[in-house]
């Protein structure tokens, strides 16, 4: 979705509930007062300075007694706002150093993040030659000033594992850790690194081996930043949902394939065993 058009219906969205709200003839202090929300909220989110839940919307709408038609019409609206999508070409046409930049903002704001790494691993896990290398492959337009400028936000980015107060969850599968993203001397560095990285006592890392039933399909990268919002990658883009049902949804996901990996002390012998593997190896 375009971001006018995302714009433009948040917009509808809190004007279409302020108008219903009017039309019952309710203050914005009786309808708090049903749907046990502050008035303050209210205020906000009919003037549009907040974004409404999807289930703030429908306790909204059951407040006031909307009609089921066009309480359907004003959830599928509230759906559709709490979704953001940005492609990937939009990042790199004004340099992937300000993804990364968005990144340590949702960092710093959070205090559990969990990632799920079917693919490759995160940044945060990443050691520089590795970043430089999977980078490298993404960037447009000046490759050597914009990768050199995202690298090293990538690791500017990774202060916030030192911080006790935060907590952090990896989980890849055996697969992520052995795809070959970069030479096997920089694999091996980047094994090694996770090995280390796993050792922090705010960090827990798991990996789900190849030879394990899983009963879910590792279908896509996702990340869930408390129980605040859900990032999910693409091959095109990055989507951000907001909608409690979502985060559940992820959540449980996680929960899921969590259930399958191998932690602690083993997943530390498993990468040092994998980054032995790709020392022996020559490109």
């Amino acid at each position: 979705m375009e971001p006018e058009t995302q714009a433009r219906e948040r917009k509808d969205l809190a004007e279409a509930l302020r108008g219903l709200r009017r039309a019952s003839g309710l203050s914005g202090e009786r309808l708090a007062v049903r749907c046990n929300m502050s008035q303050t909220k209210i205020s906000r989110i009919e003037t549009g300075r907040a974004l409404p839940t999807v289930m703030d919307v429908e306790r909204i709408l059951t407040a006031l007694n909307v009609p089921s038609e066009v309480a359907d019409e004003l959830l599928k609206l509230a759906r559709r706002a709490n979704v953001d999508y940005a492609s990937w070409r939009a990042y790199a046409r004004v340099g992937l150093y300000h993804k990364q930049a968005e990144l340590r903002a949702l960092e710093s704001s959070s205090l559990v993040m969990r990632h799920f790494l079917p693919a490759i691993p995160t940044g945060l896990l990443h050691v520089r030659e590795y970043a430089t290398a999977t980078l490298s492959r993404t960037v447009e337009g000046d490759p050597a000033r914009d990768v050199t400028r995202a690298v090293d936000a990538r690791m500017e980015r990774q202060w916030v594992l030192d911080d006790a107060s935060r907590s952090f969850f990896f989980l890849m599968t055996e697969q992520a850790v052995r795809w070959r993203r970069a030479n096997c001397h920089v694999m091996a560095a980047q094994c090694s690194h996770m090995a280390e990285v796993n050792q922090k006592p705010n960090v827990r890392l798991g990996i789900v081996p190849q030879t394990v039933e899983v009963s879910g399909t590792p279908m896509n990268v996702f990340v869930i930043y408390d129980d605040r919002l859900v990032t999910v990658e693409l091959f095109s883009g990055e989507v951000v949902l907001r909608d409690p049902r979502d985060i559940i949804q992820h959540q449980n996901l996680f929960d899921l394939f969590w259930s399958n990996a191998i932690t602690g002390d083993a997943a530390t012998g498993f990468l040092l065993q994998v980054a032995e593997e790709f020392m022996r190896k020559r490109d």
